[in-house]
């Protein structure tokens, strides 16, 4: 009982080791390509107001 205790803690904490991993990498590659990401410059908007002409 006690080998199949161990086993099942190792398993364990293989696979949650693996998707701690798997996470910290995707949390570190989308903040970089996020600050990689070329920001964006609001255009200035040009109103010219117009009458409608009605004939």
């Amino acid at each position: 009982m006690t080998d199949f205790l161990n086993l099942a803690m190792l398993l364990c904490a293989s696979v949650g080791s693996m998707v701690f991993g798997v996470l910290a990498a995707y949390g570190i590659l989308r903040t970089a390509f996020a600050l990689m990401r070329p920001q964006r410059s609001k255009a200035t908007v040009k109103v010219r107001q117009e009458t409608a002409r009605v004939s």
